[in-house]
């Protein structure tokens, strides 16, 4: 059985619907450490700060875990990335690890801090080496939380991590650099991955997770669609691959054979294509929801 870490915090709602929609429900108790996995291959799971499972799964404390690339780098953790699980707070999940001054600065590049000026950050290391890199003395400070509230009274710009930049703008806060981009890893130990048993255990667990990923936002739509308007229909649908076309029984009083239609489309814009379809031949159409997509 594996054992998984998965991140207190922003990404911790998140991640439990995740699994809940993959069907490998976690459950816990009110500000409970120790949830347990309704899945046969998950044996153990702990909820931990995202910036330490990376260190955890590269320990060997932990067969998986779910971490940011940014905390992954971080860490410098040697670890197997089995997947990309792109979804965060509130978006698709691609963050931001951005330099950001006071609005009202003159700085407007990473270029223009002076030597000597005082950084805060979560990510000290990530930190001290994009400003190494680029030949510019700081003092880089280790920030234990409202790393934000700091700036400018006690530092001087800040290296934080944003999806949306929101909570910057309302900081007062505007973004001159960008040091790297980050979205959601499903981590693995190396022992673990390279143990035959464990692997497979793992590569399940990846299928059922990003399954889900992929399906959300689309939906599957089906159709009927007479043999001479066939054409018209399928090259309005906008496949995954290629829509599935299957002949449908005709009993003998019909002159005219039917096909049934269905394929894979993006939610957003099924309301603008399920009229276009209409109007092509299709009739009985049906908008489904997707659990999971499993290439």
């Amino acid at each position: 059985m594996l054992s998984i870490a998965i991140p207190k915090g922003s990404l911790e709602e998140q991640t439990l619907l995740l699994f809940a929609q993959a069907d490998m429900e976690i459950k816990s108790e009110a500000r409970g450490y120790n949830p347990r996995c309704v899945d046969p291959r998950i044996g153990k799971v702990k909820i931990l700060r995202p910036q330490e499972i990376p260190t955890y799964v590269a320990d060997g404390y932990f067969d998986l875990g779910i971490s940011g690339q940014d905390c992954i780098a971080e860490a410098a953790a040697e670890v197997v990335e089995v997947a990309d699980m792109p979804y965060a707070k509130t978006g698709v999940g691609v963050m931001r690890l951005v330099i950001a001054v006071p609005e009202k600065s003159l700085v407007a590049s990473p270029e223009d801090i002076a030597p000597g000026s005082r950084i805060t950050t979560e990510f000290p290391n990530l930190t001290r080496t994009y400003f190494a890199e680029r030949g510019i003395d700081v003092n880089v400070f280790y920030s234990f939380g409202a790393t934000e509230a700091k700036v400018p009274e006690i530092m001087d710009a800040v290296v934080d991590l944003t999806e949306t930049g929101e909570t910057l703008r309302r900081n007062r806060l505007k973004i001159i650099g960008e040091i790297m981009t980050s979205t959601t890893k499903l981590i693995a130990n190396a022992a673990s991955w390279a143990d035959p048993t464990k692997k497979q255990a793992i590569e399940e667990v990846k299928t059922l997770l990003t399954g889900v990923i992929e399906a959300r936002g689309r939906v599957l739509i089906t159709m009927n669609v007479a043999e001479d308007r066939l054409d018209d229909v399928v090259a309005a649908l906008p496949a995954l691959k290629f829509p599935t076309v299957a002949k449908l029984y005709r009993r003998h009083d019909e002159d005219t054979h039917l096909y049934s239609v269905e394929t894979v489309v993006d939610k957003s814009t099924v309301n603008v294509l399920i009229p276009q379809l209409k109007t092509k031949g299709a009739t009985d159409i049906l908008e489904m929801p997707i659990a999971k997509i499993v290439r």
